[in-house]
């Protein structure tokens, strides 16, 4: 081995060493992505198959561990045992039919289970993931922070595949620290997200309130009626209830903390103390009906709840009316809520007026774009707490923090970092809310004038976006280039999976021609972008 190649190794080794146990995990799993991606298999569904295996080896260990082990956690027809023991066609077989007698059962194995489909072609690789990746590492054993954060990287790389589509499950997890930082969560709070994605909110608030339990009471708690969500689609909570186990925020024979339907159906009768969102994005509700010449169509749906203000088939604002039913008398909620609801005429009128007038909407933070995987998403985060009948408003001061204006970030050179919103959770002063300062960023605004602007528009403004008033300061050339590539590379890869669909399968080589065409552009752009242009 040549010198430079000896060097070369032993450098990657000891990068390698130092990487953390849940990077090593993680790098590993990944490996084995790329090896079933020529199979056709696409990060989310490969994420689904691990999914589907870990929870079985779980189960095995538990069940299986010399010390109060678990058993009936799967029925013994299903076991992990049978997996390891089959090969070939046979292995295809049960593993098959494993999947599809779990999909019926309750509790969290009908979450996990439900729909289960497999997606390996060659029952070979379905065997080496099964013996040497999965089998050889006690899951049961390793820390909950390094098996829990190894997933996690997982839905984020899941996230980042732009033709899943996965990204709208999945909210920034910078922001959703941030945010659970400020909502000031304990082991007594019971908290819901009515659109649960993958679970973030829920594993965040759980590891914000877990060294709070003072008492096995408050522990049991924890594990059994802390959190609980809503997710429409099947795939989003299997994840978001198998990133709860592995966090050790539920036992695999437990009831289901995670509801597969639709939040906005009806009032579930159910109160928390804190809900937490990232609704989907898009304004209507629909249905999806085939014509009698046999095209496709769709019908705006409008909710229509006893327990609504207004009715609207604008999906965002009917997601604001439930989380103001789900809420408990003095229950907090901090949403993440597009543009539009702050501005929109109509129901959105009438919604932010009963809500200044009968919540204490007390702070919105304006969310920069550029920091969620949907590109081009204007989005800010509401938050308001619930207060008892009075014939007088409750809200007395809406505080506005504009992280937004001349704020500039990137999916792949400068995503968010909790960092980056520290300077918004000092401001908040969780916990004495009396002692704000406003700052060039912090502003506050009376109820009187909030009800007198037009339309009750919450959407305000008062910072000079200094790229629009004077060139001089737009971002650095780079940056500029590096936001025209991503979008450039975003619309290329819709475009390709559009192709995919249509032709039955991918044709990547012209496509990938074309991105290195535009990441040679880019190169050529930044250096010509001058800041006197």
């Amino acid at each position: 081995m040549s010198s430079k190649l000896s060097c070369a190794v032993c450098a990657a080794n000891e990068e390698r060493m130092a990487l953390s146990p849940s990077r090593q995990l993680v790098d590993k799993l990944w490996a084995f992505c790329a090896v079933l991606r020529d199979d056709g298999v696409h990060v989310v569904e490969y994420t689904d198959q691990l999914t589907y295996l870990l929870f079985l080896k779980m189960a095995h260990e538990r069940e299986t561990r010399k010390i109060n082990p678990e058993k009936g956690i799967v029925p013994e027809d299903c076991s992990w045992q049978r997996l390891l023991d089959a090969d070939g066609s046979k292995l295809e077989e049960t593993y098959n039919y494993i999947l599809s007698t779990l999909g019926k059962q309750k509790g969290v194995l009908g979450t996990i289970f439900r729909g289960a489909q497999s997606r390996f072609k060659d029952p070979a690789k379905l065997k080496q993931l099964i013996v040497d990746l999965i089998d050889k590492q006690n899951w049961s054993a390793t820390g909950t922070d390094i098996k829990g954060d190894a997933y996690e990287s997982l839905l984020q790389k899941g996230a980042e595949d732009m033709k899943s589509g996965a990204g709208q499950y999945f909210t920034p997890r910078a922001l959703i620290a941030a945010m659970v930082d400020v909502m000031q969560i304990t082991a007594k709070d019971t908290v819901n997200d009515p659109a649960v994605g993958s679970g973030g909110f829920l594993l965040s608030a759980f590891e914000h309130a877990a060294p709070t339990a003072n008492s096995p009471q408050e522990k049991e708690h924890l594990q059994t009626a802390f959190a609980t969500g809503t997710e429409l689609g099947d795939g989003p909570a299997r994840l978001a209830a198998m990133n709860m186990i592995l966090h050790g925020m539920v036992k695999p024979g437990a009831a289901s903390p995670i509801y597969v339907g639709d939040s906005l159906t009806a009032d579930p009768g159910k109160r928390y103390s804190v809900v937490l969102a990232n609704p989907p994005f898009g304004t209507k509700a629909s249905n999806t009906f085939v014509t009698e010449d046999g095209k496709v169509g769709k019908n705006n749906l409008a909710i229509m709840r006893p327990d609504f203000w207004v009715t609207t088939s604008n999906k965002q604002l009917n997601f604001v009316q439930h989380i103001k039913t789900i809420m408990d008398v003095n229950g907090r909620a901090a949403v993440v809520l597009p543009d539009n609801v702050l501005f929109e005429g109509g129901a959105g009128e009438t919604i932010r007026q009963r809500l200044l007038k009968e919540f204490d909407v007390h702070t919105l933070l304006r969310l920069p774009t550029g920091i969620f995987y949907a590109g081009g998403v204007k989005a800010n985060v509401l938050f308001f707490e619930k207060k008892p009948a009075s014939e007088t408003p409750w809200t007395k001061d809406l505080w506005v923090y504009d992280f937004r204006t001349n704020m500039h970030f990137t999916q792949k050179t400068k995503s968010l970092k909790r960092g980056d919103l520290e300077e918004f959770v000092q401001a908040f002063s969780a916990g004495h809310r009396q002692d704000r300062v406003e700052t060039d960023r912090f502003k506050k605004f009376g109820y009187d004038e909030l009800i007198a602007r037009d339309k009750t528009n919450l959407d305000i403004l008062w910072l000079k976006d200094d790229s629009i008033v004077d060139a001089a300061d737009l971002p650095a050339p780079e940056v500029i280039a590096e936001e025209i590539l991503e979008s450039l590379q975003s619309a290329v890869e819709e475009i390709q999976a559009v192709l995919d669909a249509l032709q039955g399968g991918p044709k990547l080589g012209r496509m990938n021609a074309d991105l290195k065409t535009l990441g040679d552009l880019s190169n050529l752009i930044a250096p010509g972008l001058g800041r006197d242009s």
